[in-house]
């Protein structure tokens, strides 16, 4: 079973170094978010932050993916590892700066420069591990970086179970996390620039700053749009769906912090599974199919989630988790390869950004829904019908990009 997990036959142990330094993208960046989530009770009450203004707390903070299209343009302009080490230190400086936060908007603002960091680091690792591995791999590829994003969620989770006995409580969370970021930054010093990058930069005429971005809406506009509308509708209702699972396990069904540490660790290792499984699918039958389907299973986990008790609770939990991340490889794979060397970074940002602002907007409308329905439960099971419209643009819009060459 856990054969998936293990790198393809021929990788060499440069590539296989160089993955595991680029997986600290998705380790450090899932390790962050899945704080906020666990630990969301905990910074709710610091803060004294109402049930109807939680939601827009937490849209303000993810709104700071949005900038991260600034530095994901300067990647495919001067290169994927000086942006890579730039966006891992300043990772570890807002996630430390975090845990010393002393109101509402000191913490917004930390967390909104964390995402600003930890998108761009996200979007160029895809992008590398994409130029870096061979065609009938680069689904795995990507699913292994996502697989590190749940390692670093159930580190997360291991040690939210020990919250009420760490100095300073959640705040502790997040600095504990800070200065291996910066040893990890360390590291990464010697790695070298994507090959196809510099085959791009040496047979073209430095580019103009918005360059990338010209390039994806006068050659490429279709697949763009298709790719950003399947990113707003799944990630729509995802965004708050995420956040307040453990808030629901606690409030609704009395689940204790260790309970909740517990779950995440035994029911997400299973779950975890989903990154690599769904790239090796990937990689034999298709992107479309396995995306088309990880959408389908996610909206039904997420109703049957937010509506159960006893066993099926944690069943459904684990097929939520699975088809999340199944739905996010294929997303990630499929925005670095439906475009050129030129403008990949930008158009994966670009996606990104249709993705960050319908979660956002999510989000905000989850307070609503919240008077409007009367429960958390009952405005998240209606928003997750959402993403249930890109199921048509995935079959008959997009491009099939398993197996093609990238240039």
């Amino acid at each position: 079973m856990f054969r998936i997990f293990l790198p393809p036959d021929g990788l060499e142990l440069a590539d296989k170094k160089l993955l595991l330094l680029l997986g600290v993208a998705f380790f450090v960046g899932q390790y962050d978010m899945t704080i906020l989530g666990l630990a969301l009770p905990d910074i709710q009450n610091s803060f004294d932050i109402s049930e109807q203004s939680l939601g827009k707390v937490i849209a303000i903070a993810k709104v700071g993916s949005i900038p991260a299209l600034f530095l994901a343009l300067l990647s495919d302009r001067i290169g994927r590892r000086s942006m890579l080490m730039f966006t891992l230190l300043g990772l570890s400086i807002a996630t430390g700066a975090t845990g010393f936060a002393r109101t509402t908007e000191e913490f917004i603002a930390a967390q909104f420069l964390a995402r600003v960091f930890s998108t761009a680091e996200e979007i160029i690792a895809v992008i590398y591990v994409l130029e870096l591995l061979p065609v009938m791999y680069r689904g795995w590829g990507v699913g292994f970086l996502a697989a590190m994003g749940g390692i670093g969620a159930g580190l997360a989770s291991l040690l939210y179970g020990a919250v009420e006995f760490l100095p300073g409580g959640w705040r502790a969370l997040y600095i504990i996390a800070a200065l291996p970021i910066l040893y990890l930054a360390w590291l990464r010093r010697l790695m070298p620039e994507s090959t196809m990058f510099n085959r791009y930069a040496s047979s073209n005429k430095t580019p103009s700053f918005w360059q990338p971005f010209v390039i994806v809406f006068k050659s490429h506009r279709g697949q763009i749009t298709a790719i950003g509308l399947i990113a707003a509708a799944f990630w729509f209702h995802v965004a708050a769906t995420m956040n307040f699972m453990s808030k629901y396990l606690q409030e609704v069904h009395d689940y204790a912090p260790q309970e909740i540490s517990l779950l995440y660790i035994v029911a997400g290792t299973l779950a975890i599974m989903g990154n690599v499984t769904a790239g090796r699918i990937s990689d034999r039958i298709g992107r479309r199919p396995t995306l088309a389907a990880g959408l389908l299973i996610n909206c039904l986990a997420v109703i049957t989630f937010y509506n159960s008790s006893g066993l099926l609770l944690p069943l459904a939990w684990i097929a939520l988790l699975f088809s999340f991340f199944a739905v996010e490889v294929m997303v990630n794979t499929i925005s670095g390869e439906l475009f050129p060397t030129s403008c990949r970074s930008t158009a994966s940002t670009l996606r990104m950004i249709f993705a960050v602002v319908a979660g956002v907007a999510g989000l905000t409308i989850e307070g609503s829904l919240y008077t409007l329905l009367g429960s958390h439960s009952a405005a998240l099971s209606t928003m997750t019908l959402t993403s249930l419209l890109a199921v048509p643009i995935v079959v008959l819009v997009l491009r099939e990009t398993s197996g093609t060459q990238l240039d």
